[in-house]
């Protein structure tokens, strides 16, 4: 990329000590900047909504919250940029599951700034940073989309209640649950089961999960 372009990153890892150190060693370089540093999925989001960002580096475990969680919801956002987890491990699964969902690359957390610098060069350029191994999982391909994945208890029964018809706010209440907490569940099983819409989820539940819903 020519000299002149800005990447403008943000940073989303729930230690504010790797939050500053990753922001000092960034800015040091003449082509980034900082647009924004993130503890949790929700502060992206919103950061994401009022700033301009080229590339998220996305920590995999944000304490109680899992970087899934932030891909999930990011596609509803219709945002465009690019993501790179850093990560100080995550099983082969996991990495597919990143991968399949927008990732442009898997960075690990012992490799160095150097590395790093140079992984979010790459990666502008629209080529994917990937270790030897994670390139291996990559090339033997992912399970086909909408392959049965393992579902909690509460996504279970917010399954079930979308099958039976019942909007958000009906669904919290019978499980008295928040409306919120509702559309983070449903934002979860689109993920789990790659469809988009309610009606192709209740599709969805009644070819793959009908001993769960019915």
């Amino acid at each position: 990329m020519p000299p002149t372009d800005i990447i403008r990153l943000l940073v989303l890892d729930d230690h504010a000590l790797f939050r500053q150190g990753i922001a000092r060693l960034l800015e040091a370089e003449s082509d980034m900047q900082i647009a924004g540093q993130c503890a949790t999925v929700r502060e992206a989001l919103e950061t994401l909504e009022r700033t301009h960002c080229d590339l998220v580096l996305l920590d995999y475990d944000l304490g109680e919250e899992r970087g899934s969680e932030f891909l999930a919801r990011l596609r509803f956002t219709g945002w465009s940029g690019h993501i790179l987890v850093i990560t100080a491990g995550v099983a082969d699964r996991q990495a597919l599951d990143l991968l399949q969902h927008g990732a442009s690359g898997i960075f690990p957390k012992t490799d160095s700034p150097e590395l790093l610098v140079e992984a979010i060069r790459q990666v502008m350029r629209g080529e994917q940073w990937l270790t030897a191994h994670h390139r291996r999982l990559a090339e033997q391909g992912a399970p086909e989309p909408g392959a049965a994945k393992t579902l909690s208890n509460r996504e279970r029964e917010v399954l079930r209640s979308v099958v039976e018809g019942l909007a958000n706010k009906e669904i919290g209440a019978r499980l008295n649950i928040s409306e919120s907490a509702v559309k983070a569940a449903l934002q979860q099983l689109f993920y789990k089961t790659g469809v988009r819409t309610r009606g192709q989820i209740v599709r969805f539940a009644l070819e793959r999960y009908r001993d769960e819903v019915v």
